[in-house]
């Protein structure tokens, strides 16, 4: 079993120091900060750290008052959410934090929590749900802050199961912690003297981390509204600011580049893989090439990369050791879930370069066809190696007693073209030839879908409910022999 391991003969220990500005969570509310520093903001209008300690204080000494022990928090303002974030540890309190914060949604969860402190007036009617900005206490007592237990604190996230339905996922402010400082001895010393703009929800572990945390313990400021559209993204475009996205966003930036001397000072995408073209085409735009952050909720970030190519290898994190099993998946021993013990993932891999692997797809990703093992991941890679195909998602679909292959593919300007003189049904047919090099004939789509964006979520990832839908319409449906 190959194995990347940090050993005392050869430390690899991060090159850039900690800011000095920085503090670790557990610490952060006992930090003598300026009262200056700007921690959040909204277009020209600032909230202060003085502001932000007095409104942690209040809602940390109201919570210590309460018997419900499991806070919900569901906020669109960043800026309450660190509010409630960081006063909700101080009181000892479990953090709940719903990925989905839709009405409907949180009544599924409602034995999750006990309590909920929201921002949305959609959400006011839930049982113990108390509004931040409206209900603000105020602080009696006047105690100064603690320290926390890192190790204590617990928070529990949810992501979307194998069903669809959400899995729930514990978390320790300590894994945050070492999470967070990997980031800063990677990437602080570039990002000094610089603000954050977002387009992905605070509610899940990226936006957790990018969005809120990190800015919060380094001291940058961070907008409290999420930008919603490329237009926004173009418009915030500054070499002071560092733009926190997904794959769904890059993919729909346009072709208007923003001025030279108006570009982002770095680039963050993580939720889905990132298309080459939508890495280049994002550096042309916006004057940087995106930084890709690979991880998920369960094992928080593993590896990252700027694409310079499509054999572009992944670099692991500080101090990650990382190992591949005999079925080709990649393992973790990591600080950020437990320094101790090999977490199993179901991601596909090899080892390459010094501390670097690469991805291979998904081994929950295997479906068999006629005693045939089809690796969607492996199908989708080569679709998308066509000249007509800009991005592709292969599902598996029940056909009757059968078992058969879709493709929901976004076409390149060569697609099109070539769609558009030789009609679909040939069109299906010469995709189908140009896979035969790579592919058995059962791993070739038998149906096919064209459509002008993959349907993803905030985050960007693929909504698969969405994308078998594509494939109910009873009409046309593209199927060749």
């Amino acid at each position: 079993m190959n194995t990347i391991r940090n050993t005392d003969s050869a430390p690899l220990a991060p090159k850039k120091p900690l800011s000095v500005g920085f503090y670790a969570l557990s610490e952060m509310m006992l930090s003598a900060r300026p009262e200056a520093l700007s921690v959040a903001f909204t277009g020209d209008e600032r909230v202060s750290w003085p502001q932000f300690t007095a409104d942690v204080a209040a809602w940390s000494e109201w919570l210590c008052g309460q018997k419900a022990r499991r806070w919900a928090l569901c906020f669109d303002d960043s800026y309450h959410f660190a509010v409630g974030f960081m006063a909700a540890a101080h009181a000892g309190k479990h953090l709940i934090l719903p990925g989905n914060t839709q009405p409907a949604a949180l009544a599924e969860l409602i034995d999750q929590f006990d309590g909920l402190l929201h921002d949305r007036p959609d959400l006011a009617e839930i049982a113990h749900a108390y509004s931040l900005p409206e209900n603000q206490p105020v602080s009696v007592t006047g105690l100064p802050f603690t320290a926390l237990s890192a190790e204590q604190v617990s928070l529990t996230l949810f992501t979307s199961g194998s069903s669809g339905k959400p899995k729930a996922v514990g978390k320790s402010l300590s894994g945050l912690e070492a999470e967070i400082a990997a980031l800063e001895h990677l990437w602080g010393a570039d990002l000094a003297e610089t603000q954050v703009v977002s387009t992905v929800s605070h509610q899940h572990i990226y936006g957790l981390l990018f969005r809120v945390l990190w800015p919060l313990c380094a001291g940058r400021p961070f907008s409290r509204q999420a930008l919603d559209y490329p237009e926004q993204v173009m418009a915030h475009a500054k070499t002071s600011i560092v733009l926190i996205t997904s794959p769904a966003l890059l993919k729909r930036l346009g072709d208007n580049a923003v001025p030279a001397d108006e570009t982002y000072c770095a680039i963050f995408s993580s939720g889905g893989p990132l298309p080459l073209a939508a890495a280049r085409q994002s550096q042309a735009l916006l004057g940087s090439l995106p930084y890709e952050v690979f991880g998920s909720t369960e094992t928080g970030g593993i590896g990252y990369r700027q694409q310079q190519d499509a054999q572009t290898c992944w670099q692991l994190f500080y101090p990650i050791e990382m190992s591949v099993n005999d079925q080709h998946c990649l393992q973790i021993r990591s600080p950020f879930i437990n320094a101790k013990q090999w977490y199993q993932t179901d991601d596909l891999g090899e080892l390459c370069g010094e501390r670097q692997f690469v991805l291979k797809g998904r081994a929950d990703r295997v479906v068999k066809i006629e005693e045939k093992r089809i690796a969607l991941a492996e199908v989708e890679r080569r679709l998308s190696q066509l000249i007509w195909v800009e991005e592709a998602a292969v599902l598996p679909l029940q056909q009757g007693e059968r078992l058969a292959l879709g493709a929901v593919l976004t076409l390149t300007t060569e697609g099109r073209q070539l769609q558009g003189q030789v009609g679909q049904g040939q069109f299906w047919v010469q995709l189908r030839r140009a896979l035969r090099g790579w592919l058995e004939p059962v791993g070739i789509p038998r149906r096919f879908r064209v459509v002008e964006e993959m349907p993803v979520n905030r985050q960007g990832k693929r909504q698969v409910g969405a994308l078998q839908r594509l494939f109910e319409v009873s009409v046309a449906d593209h199927e060749q022999g």
